[in-house]
């Protein structure tokens, strides 16, 4: 299975941090060592509304990246507010794979925080977790020692943490060190827990914030009286000649901009012979409205003073000094000499060796929500299926078929009169598309009675009997699956799980070589997508249809993207208790460790010694499952339903399913308490599992 790039998630913790050149400048020093990278930023910060993001721009221009465009931040901050976190991130998630396609790593840019910006704090959490990504916080050093860069890279990471789950900490970037920091930073960050790679540690260098003259001249809507090099010259610095000469020759600097009245004659005059002499000013602005006097505008034609620019303004000369001052030191768009310079100085101070043995690194992967669901659409859509639904005038599965039709994720076939279906439409606001199917159960129910007799002769199903049964649209749906006429049902929304697996069990039957059927929920926790297994079909199974449950849902996180790690859960660890029911448990693992020795599968485990690292470690040491779990297997049906709700409503997840396992075509069931977006996303897994079979999954969403 291919591996998606490695996402390296840039947080900056102030907002003086230059985090773009330090984000293009992580992203150079990578493709310098050879690591084939792509680059996004996801949000546009809200500062640049109205003009192009920077970012974007230059990865574009100068790094010749294929860079998706970012969201406004007014559109993600709407998103946010009303409640449309989950599909922002989605969405999200999507342009980070675009832009990764095909590369080992991935720089994402956050966003910027401000004390009048709270929300950017949130977003970049959020996005970082739906990420799965490694944080690399961006601090700016500003003469600050060891001791206090690793107190606030501790304090982000906490920031970033999800309870006691923070993301893994990649490595620092530290942007403005000052050759006066006092203790010079070495190869790590000593923090209040563990160490921390220094990825960089680069130099401030004043040059690197020097505006061109023209962008001085184009942002105080300067005069003219001397172009010279005004193309390409830059500030450094600006000197107010208030005192006499002599006060201001020491006072001259490579970049300086000379602010003088023009009637001062012998200012302009030392500033032009101190260019004569080769000192590389930036110029000379002439205050209040003021011009050289004929006779010293001819001897400033000089051919030695021609590149000399000389510019003119209304203002006085505190007014334009304190403008000056005030002028915002962001590149511009057409800076490009800037800005690669930049770049090429933060790269040469980044060291990537911690980073790219990260890149391609075996441990187990995680899947956030928002990549799952994002992943579980775009494998619907690629598959293409029909799917029943038999509850067809049910309000939420109207809803969610029109959802499904208008987003490509199936073609959803409602089992309701057209006239009741139009109604709940209309009461609900639903606006049907022309492509979603409606069929009238009543107009076609007849002609299944003669394949449904044939089907359960056996059982001594007589017409009468089948055309009985047939009332029942999940019956009807189940028919219409049973002839390969549609990919897939979904159900339960009105109906009972029974009332929806039994004409499955009938009609449908297990797939070859199959012993039972059991069921699997997706539980959508806040940084990874958990398997749970059997919670909705076997009351009681043996230690043999245990196993079988455990490579059932093995087989069926790893159809969908999730790299298993099944633990089989009991009230016992290891051998910390005894008893029939540990007994079964045991002797499962054995069964399945048997037909199975690849899989990563251990047990008896306490749910908190599967699930949490630091109690797996203590009650069983040894285990590369234990605190790692992502597929847990309960030794009964009591358990595993307990379970599932009591995480569902006690942590506000959604739980997706439960999904039915071993069956010969895909039939779902629904909670009746399924929300819309519950429905979508199961319609989404039955049409995935329409492309699959359980022994030996065909179609897996694309990691």
């Amino acid at each position: 299975m291919d591996r998606s790039p490695q996402v390296f998630f840039l947080a900056p913790l102030t907002g003086e941090s230059g985090l773009t050149s330090m984000a293009l400048g992580l992203a150079r020093a990578l493709s310098r060592d050879h690591v084939k990278v792509g680059y996004v930023k996801p949000i546009v910060q809200p500062t640049s509304a109205g003009r192009a993001d920077l970012s974007t721009h230059f990865a574009r221009s100068l790094l010749h990246l294929d860079v998706p465009d970012p969201l406004p931040f007014e559109v993600a901050e709407h998103r946010v507010r009303t409640g449309g976190l989950d599909d922002l991130l989605e969405d999200l998630v999507a342009t980070v794979e675009t832009a990764g396609a095909g590369c080992d790593a991935v720089v994402v840019e956050g966003l910027i925080p401000d004390a009048g910006l709270q929300i950017a704090s949130r977003l970049n959490a959020a996005m970082a977790r739906a990420l799965s990504a490694s944080l690399v916080p961006v601090v700016a050093g500003d003469g600050n020692g060891e001791a206090a860069l690793a107190a606030m890279v501790d304090l982000a990471v906490r920031q970033f943490a999800e309870s006691d789950d923070p993301p893994p900490l990649a490595g620092v970037l530290v942007n403005h060190v000052h050759a006066t920091a006092g203790t010079p930073l070495f190869g790590v960050l000593h923090g209040m827990n563990s160490e921390m790679p220094l990825l960089g540690d680069v130099p401030y260098e004043p040059a690197l914030a020097a505006l061109r003259l023209q962008d001085v001249r184009d942002a105080l809507g300067l005069g003219v009286e001397q172009e010279g090099a005004l193309p390409r010259t830059r500030v450094l610095d600006f000197v107010i000649a208030g005192r006499g000469v002599e006060g201001l020759i020491d006072r001259l600097r490579p970049g300086a901009l000379v602010l003088s009245a023009g009637e001062r004659s012998e200012i302009v005059l030392a500033t032009g012979l101190a260019f004569v002499q080769g000192l590389p000013l930036a110029g000379l602005l002439l205050t209040c409205d003021t011009h050289l006097s004929p006779q010293i505008a001819t001897m400033l034609r000089a051919p030695a003073l021609a590149d000399l620019p000389i510019l003119t303004t209304k203002e006085d000369t505190f007014t334009a000094a304190t403008l000056l001052a005030n002028l915002s030191h962001h590149v511009r768009a057409d800076d490009f000499e800037r800005m690669d310079h930049a770049m090429a100085h933060a790269a040469a101070h980044i060291d990537t060796t911690a980073l790219r043995t990260l890149i391609g690194h075996p441990g187990r992967l995680h899947m956030p929500p928002p990549a799952f669901r994002h992943r579980l659409v775009l494998a619907a859509h690629a598959a293409d299926k029909r799917i029943v639904l038999p509850e067809g005038a049910e309000p939420r599965t109207v809803q969610a078929a029109a959802i499904c039709q208008r987003r490509g994720i199936a073609r959803c076939v409602l089992l309701a009169s057209p006239d009741s279906v139009r109604q709940v439409a209309d009461e609900q606001g639903i606006v049907l598309p022309n492509a979603l199917e409606i069929i009238d159960p009543a107009g076609v129910r007849a002609r299944y009675v003669g394949p449904m007799t044939e089907l359960r002769r056996s059982k001594g199903l007589t017409a009468q009997q089948a055309e009985e049964q047939l009332e029942d649209t999940v019956v009807l749906g189940t028919m219409m699956l049973a002839l390969d006429e549609v990919d897939g049902l979904v159900s339960g929304a009105v109906h009972t799980t029974a009332n929806t697996i039994r004409p499955a069990l009938q009609l449908i039957r297990t797939a070859p070589g199959v012993s039972l059927v059991s069921s699997v929920f997706f539980m959508l926790m806040p940084n990874d997508v958990l398997v749970y297994g059997d919670c909705a079909v076997n009351p009681d199974p043996t230690a043999e249809e245990l196993a079988d449950i455990a490579l059932q849902s093995a087989d069926s996180a790893l159809a969908f993207g999730i790299d298993p790690c099944v633990a089989m859960i009991s009230y016992s660890t290891g051998s910390s208790g005894g008893g029939a029911d540990v007994d079964k448990v045991v002797r499962a693992l054995e069964i399945a460790r048997a037909k199975r020795p690849e899989l990563a599968i251990d047990g008896p485990l306490q749910y908190d010694a599967a699930s949490v690292e630091s109690v797996g470690r203590q009650k069983a040491p040894g285990s590369r499952v234990a605190g790692h779990a992502n597929v847990f297997v309960f030794p009964d049906l009591n358990t595993g339903n307990t379970t599932y709700k009591a995480v569902q409503r006690s942590a506000h997840v959604i739980s997706i399913g439960p999904m039915l396992q071993g069956l010969r075509k895909p039939v779902n069931d629904l909670s009746r308490g399924a929300l819309v977006d519950d429905i979508v996303y199961t319609i989404a897994l039955t049409a995935i599992q329409a492309t699959q079979t359980v022994a030996e999954p065909a179609l897996q969403l694309a990691k």
